[in-house]
């Protein structure tokens, strides 16, 4: 029985290699040089460098291996990761939501949006990292660095509509040659230099910070560069659960990390002068071309991780409430979790290619990029210290513990990171803010929105015996009115008797709404109350990791019972003109962006997957 499971895990394991650690399997290609070469760099003295070694493998076993593979994936949400689904856990449906807890939420959905500034950094830190070792073998390509990066960015965002699955199945293999690789190198060199293996002492690490004091705590922001991608561990669970993601990270990728940055350090030790690029001056000059190919490769895995991430976390915000309806193309008919959002990735495409530009070099980007990853890393504590009390049961002392542990060490990592906030980490915090507020607006506004609408609702009971009272010319089919208010009449319903005089012999009032759950089981999928014989309200639920499908949910409806037409179906649509009033709630240019951000949302039509020439649009102005 075990060994079956062993064969099972195995094979996602190596998957997981391509798609979960491209990001923290390509920092040894910039991280342990911007120790030594970087903003804040110290000498490649051998106590400097076991002082340097030495933080890095504390970061990595106490950050990685036990803050995220051992503790932080334990807290998923019915399977699934990521900061919004941590956010989602901390918001209980049995809970009101006061000023901590809203303020627990806005803290997640700020995480979240500093991960769409990591999807821009990643891809041009990373690729830029991997071209820049050419010049190691000729300084002649060293102007072309910046337009070779441009053009193999341009091909990775170019194929993003065509999906990952049919090059996916190569991510894994890849990534373990570039694993083997990095370990290969690392034993090559731990050989010429083996008292490199004296760093697993952490007194190095106190050593050096002793002697260098606050320039010694700086260089945490070059260090923290190692664990860049722990993010990742988590947001990929769903996709492949946790067994396969802590086999292949202690089986694979941990080791050969730990390998390769001791070799990094132990040529640091035969041969000062290679600071400025210790990555690829491990490699003998024959194996030099080739590497800076496997290289690129891996930076451009990295960065399809991160694209598709971003992806990913764009159809939970816009399932959750925080994003306008967008254009979400599923491109793997077997992969649920393969989406494709041809708006993001534009932002996503236009953003990287105007930071390689603006920054020009992996080093410049360094400085942008530790910000926005290390107050991710400090708000996931946060929002972990809350699940740990409220849903694990922990003692709050313990709670606190565990989380202090962790927030002091992630605090260290963000104020030696936020020094370097006028070199380039006010980027990814523009970023952050910028995509907060557009959150925060469209979910204001929605909620503004509802309240208008519910106040001048009408009643079902005084609907039903206005239709009794004075009873409409009945037409054939069914009717289909999709409302996101559920305990009042759909205006659409309301005009199209008002206006047309008539109503179709069934009548079916549809709301969709969304749960804090990854998914929901068909069983629980939806709750019929019937108004009367021919007007049914279905109410439907999805998880924030599935697409609304409402011929899925008439099915339903069908096997529950509801009779209706399901030949002469006809879908009717609310079409909301939005109005900028005084009447409170957001400030002027709040609901202007508001009304911007509608005008440009998807069409429900397409979003929902009806069929255009059965939908009849109604429309009603709501002043906000």
């Amino acid at each position: 029985m075990s060994s079956s499971r062993s064969t099972a895990v195995a094979p996602l394991a190596l998957t997981a290699l391509g798609v979960v650690f491209g990001d923290i399997g390509t920092s040894p290609l910039y991280a342990l040089r911007e120790c030594f070469a970087g903003s804040h760099a110290v000498p490649p003295t051998p106590e400097n460098v076991l002082g340097v070694l030495s933080l890095i493998v504390t970061s990595l076993v106490v950050v990685i291996s036990i803050k995220y593979v051992a503790l932080v994936m334990r807290a998923d949400n019915h399977g699934e990761g990521g900061i919004l689904a941590l956010t989602a856990l901390v918001l209980p449906a049995d809970k009101p939501a006061g000023t901590a807890r809203t303020l627990l939420v806005l803290l997640g959905i700020f995480g979240a949006a500093l991960l769409y500034g990591d999807g821009m950094i990643t891809p041009a830190i990373t690729v830029l990292g991997a071209i820049e070792g050419l010049t190691v073998a000729t300084p002649v390509v060293a102007p072309y660095v910046v337009p070779i990066s441009l053009a193999i960015l341009a091909g990775v965002f170019a194929i993003q509509r065509h999906g990952t699955h049919r090059v996916g199945s190569l991510f894994g293999p890849v990534m373990l040659l570039w694993f083997v690789t990095l370990a290969g190198l690392g034993l090559i060199w731990i050989v010429e230099a083996p008292q490199v293996l004296g760093a697993v002492d952490p007194r190095h690490g106190v050593r050096f910070f002793l002697t260098h004091g606050w320039h010694g705590f700086l260089v945490l922001g070059a260090v923290f560069l190692v664990v860049t991608g722990g993010e990742a561990l988590y947001a990929d669970m769903g996709h492949f659960g946790s067994r396969p993601i802590r086999l292949a990270w202690f089986v694979v990728a941990l080791p050969a990390l730990l390998l390769n940055y001791f070799g990094q350090g132990a040529l640091l030790l035969t041969d000062a002068t290679a600071a400025s690029q210790p990555f690829f001056r491990m490699a003998p000059s024959w194996l030099l071309v080739p590497m800076v190919g496997l290289a690129t490769a891996a930076a451009v895995i990295a960065s399809q991780a991160l694209i598709s991430g971003a992806f990913s976390l764009t159809r939970q915000a816009v399932q959750l409430g925080y994003a306008p309806r967008l254009t979400i193309t599923h491109t793997s008919s077997q992969e649920m979790g393969q989406v494709y959002v041809p708006q993001v990735n534009a932002l996503l495409a236009v953003g990287t290619m105007l930071i390689v530009l603006g920054f020009g070099s992996s080093t410049a980007l360094a400085a942008a990029y530790g910000v926005a990853v290390a107050l991710t890393m400090v708000i996931t504590v946060v929002l972990l210290y809350t699940v740990a009390v409220e849903r694990w049961r922990w003692p709050v002392a313990a709670a606190a513990l565990v989380a202090g542990t962790f927030l002091v060490i992630d605090g260290a990592f963000f104020v030696a990171n936020a020094t370097k906030f006028l070199h380039g980490g006010w980027l990814p915090l523009v970023i952050g803010v910028g995509l907060l507020l557009l959150m925060t607006t469209w979910k204001t506004g929605r909620r503004l929105v509802a309240e208008r609408l519910m106040a001048r609702a009408v009643p079902y009971a005084e609907f039903v015996r206005g239709v009794e009272t004075r009873p409409p010319v009945r037409v054939p089919g069914t009717a289909v009115f999709l409302t996101a208010q559920p305990g009042g009449t759909p205006p659409a319903l309301v005009h199209n008797l008002q206006f047309n005089k008539a109503l179709h012999r069934h009548v079916l009032i549809l709301t969709m709404s969304t749960a804090r759950v990854p998914a929901v089981d068909d069983a629980e999928r939806i709750a019929v109350e019937r108004i009367r014989d021919d007007i049914t309200v279905v109410q439907a639920r999805f998880g924030f990791m599935e697409d609304p499908n409402v011929p899925r949910v008439l099915d339903l409806a069908a096997a529950a019972g509801v009779a209706f037409d399901a030949t002469d179906v006809t879908y009717f649509l609310g079409r909301e003109t939005i109005l900028s009033t005084r009447r409170g709630g957001m400030a002027t240019w709040r609901e202007h962006l508001f009304i911007l951000m509608a005008r440009n949302a998807v069409r429900a039509t397409a979003f929902f997957g009806l069929p255009a020439e059965r939908v009849v649009e109604l429309g009603v102005q709501v002043e906000v």
